[in-house]
C-alpha cells in the first residue's frame, strides 16, 4: 500500500534532531534505520519486506550485526516488525516524529516546572477541563496507550485505567489516551488483563506487551506525567468546564446513556452502550 511521501528534508532534520540522540542510536543503528527508511516511506510505502542479507549488502556490514541492528530498532519503536518468515522480514518504519514518545519526553520536563508543585499535580481533575484532557493526549503522542496505533482527534478517547465504576479517579496516573476501539473493548476489565487480551489476540507482539505493562508500572508511580500548557499556572487555576461544554473524549465509566453499543471483535469484549466515544462536534 502507498502513501504520501513525506518531506526528505524535514525527515532528515528530525531524524538528526530527535532520533538520533532520543534513541541514541549508534552508527550502525543509524545506517540501518536510513537505508530501510529510503527503500520504505521515502517510496510511499507502508512496509517494506527485506532479507537480513538485502540489508548488511546495503549498509556495508554484517549479517549478525544487521540482525541485531533490526532488533535493536525493533526495541526502541523506530521500527515495527509486522512479520518474520523464511521470505525475510517485513516492517513498518516509523517515521521520526511518529516514534512515540519522543517529543512527549522533551517537553514533559519544562511542562512539569511550570507547575507550583508536584501536590498540584495529584490533586487536579483532569477530566474537568480541556487543557488537561489535551495534556493527557499529549502525553501519548497521538498513539492509543494499548494497542499503539495512530488515533486522531475524532478517534481518541480519555480511558481510565482503573474504571470509575471500581473506584478509579480522575487524576493523570489514571487516564491515559486511547482509541475508540480500546476503549470500549476493555470495559471495567483491568488495564493489564486487557492489554494481555491484545497479545493473545496478536494485536501486540511480546515485546510490545512487556513494554506497554512497564509503562502502567511507572504510571502508577507517578513517573509519566503530562506537560501542562504554559498558559496554565497550576491545575487548580484552570478554568472549570461549564455544563454547555460536552467533554470531547469518553471513559470507560459506563455513564455515557443513550449511546448505540458498538459491535465488538471478540466475544470476550463487553458490550456495555455506555463504552462507546460520542461522534465529534
Amino acid at each position: 500500500m502507498k502513501h504520501k511521501v513525506p518531506d526528505g528534508v524535514e525527515v532528515w532534520k528530525q531524524f538528526e534532531d530527535l532520533l538520533i540522540p532520543g534513541l541514541r542510536l549508534s552508527m550502525s543503528e543509524r545506517g540501518l534505520y536510513s537505508h530501510l527508511l529510503r527503500h520504505s516511506r521515502l517510496e510511499g510505502k507502508d512496509r517494506l519486506q527485506f532479507s537480513i542479507g538485502w540489508l548488511a549488502r546495503g549498509v556495508g556490514i554484517g549479517a549478525a550485526a544487521a540482525r541485531g541492528g533490526v532488533r535493536r530498532l525493533a526495541a526502541k519503536g523506530a521500527l515495527r516488525l509486522a512479520e518474520k518468515s523464511k521470505r525475510g522480514h517485513t516492517v513498518e518504519v516509523r517515521l521520526p516524529a511518529e516514534v512515540r514518545g519522543l517529543r512527549a519526553r522533551k517537553t514533559a520536563g519544562r511542562g512539569a516546572k511550570r507547575l507550583r508543585g508536584p501536590a498540584n499535580l495529584e490533586k487536579a481533575d483532569f477530566m474537568g477541563n480541556r487543557a488537561l484532557r489535551e495534556a493527557i493526549h499529549a502525553r501519548e503522542d497521538g498513539y492509543c496507550f494499548y494497542c499503539l496505533r495512530r488515533v486522531t482527534s475524532a478517534t481518541r478517547c480519555i480511558d481510565h485505567i482503573i474504571p470509575l465504576a471500581r473506584r478509579g479517579w480522575n487524576g493523570y496516573r489514571n487516564l491515559v489516551s486511547s482509541c475508540s476501539e480500546c476503549n470500549s473493548l476493555k470495559g471495567e476489565r483491568r488495564a493489564e488483563d486487557f492489554l494481555r487480551w491484545l497479545y493473545r489476540e496478536g494485536r501486540l507482539e511480546s515485546s510490545e506487551l512487556k513494554e506497554r505493562l512497564r509503562a502502567l508500572e511507572k504510571m502508577a508511580s507517578g513517573k509519566l506525567r503530562p506537560a501542562v500548557n504554559g498558559k496554565t499556572r497550576t491545575p487548580e487555576a484552570v478554568r472549570p468546564e461549564r455544563e454547555d461544554e460536552a467533554p470531547g473524549d469518553c471513559s470507560t465509566n459506563g455513564t455515557n446513556a443513550g449511546e448505540k453499543k458498538q459491535p465488538g471483535h471478540s466475544a470476550e469484549g463487553p458490550r456495555d452502550p455506555g463504552l462507546s466515544c460520542p461522534p465529534p462536534q
